[in-house]
């Protein structure tokens, strides 16, 4: 482990997609800054927020680097344009953040750490126990948000464990797990190289928005490389989605489940029907 005296940055560059963000980056930059070893790059795109007045005072840190796009052009594309600012003399790791997540001060120290161990050269992807977060109230929600994602029976692909409470002294194991959240995603820089679509394209943009971090977690997977879930790294999710579906905007639901048809029809899966119902019950039914 690295003497927590030396304040040097870490070879990883974090990657972070705003749009109308201004209640919650902050306190996600707050985060990064007290990470007990910082990162050697931040890289903030915006895609296409209302007033982009809350970004600029950014735009003078060293650190960061500030792109704003005129229009929004959705998560996978934002981290596309983020990736493609990663400067490879710098960082051999890029951590895919959401503005709304927020890191424990030895989350970064700790998961490269483990990254770099040589027994552990074949993870292309790592994430740690995600926490609820109720920003209204600053305060973590006292819920788990993820424990990495995984597919039942049906097909349907979800986070494991959101919504259920959070004890401390549950049992929750390392594990290679199926796929991770893309709000907090630690890649090597190697792996998405390997698995770019095309120069500077690690997420497919015609994803737009939700299921990316499941089709770029199996691309990954096909590779060669493995996916890690450790409970020992915390961070904290507002997580915009609702697991009352009620709660969300048709447009948000119709376009998830567009894009699970999207990821199930690129693999040839047998789950497809599955995703093709759920897609017209939500299209016709409003489900």
């Amino acid at each position: 482990m690295n003497d927590n005296n030396d304040a040097s940055p870490m070879p990883c560059a974090i990657i972070i997609v705003t749009h109308n963000s201004q209640q919650c980056i902050e306190k996600s930059l707050k985060g990064i800054r007290d990470q007990t070893r910082p990162p050697s790059q931040i890289i903030i795109i915006d895609s296409g927020s209302n007033d982009t007045a809350y970004l600029k005072s950014y735009a003078i840190d060293p650190l960061i680097t500030l792109h704003l796009a005129k229009k929004n052009i959705g998560f996978c594309a934002g981290n596309n344009i983020g990736f493609s600012f990663v400067d490879p003399q710098l960082a051999s790791f890029v951590l895919f953040l959401n503005p709304d997540t927020f890191l424990s001060p030895q989350f970064l120290e700790h998961a490269i750490a483990l990254m770099q161990k040589p027994e552990q050269a074949k993870i292309g992807a790592l994430s740690g126990l995600l926490l609820g977060y109720d920003l209204s109230k600053d305060q973590p929600s006292g819920k788990i948000d993820s424990t990495g994602i995984f597919q039942n029976w049906f097909g349907k692909w979800a986070d494991r464990n959101q919504g259920d409470l959070y004890d401390p002294a549950m049992a929750l194991d390392e594990q290679y797990v199926p796929a991770l959240c893309g709000a907090l995603m630690l890649c090597r820089l190697e792996a998405l190289r390997e698995t770019e679509l095309a120069p500077s394209t690690v997420m497919d943009p015609t994803f737009f928005m939700y299921k990316e971090d499941i089709d770029l977690s199996l691309r990954l997977r096909k590779r060669g490389w493995k996916l890690l879930f450790n409970p020992k790294l915390i961070a904290y999710h507002c997580r915009g989605w609702q697991k009352n579906r009620s709660q969300v905007p048709l447009t948000l639901r119709t376009l998830s489940a567009k894009n699970e048809v999207r990821l199930h029809y690129r693999l040839k899966s047998p789950y497809l029907l599955y995703s093709l119902l759920k897609y017209a019950a939500v299209k016709m039914f409003n489900l």
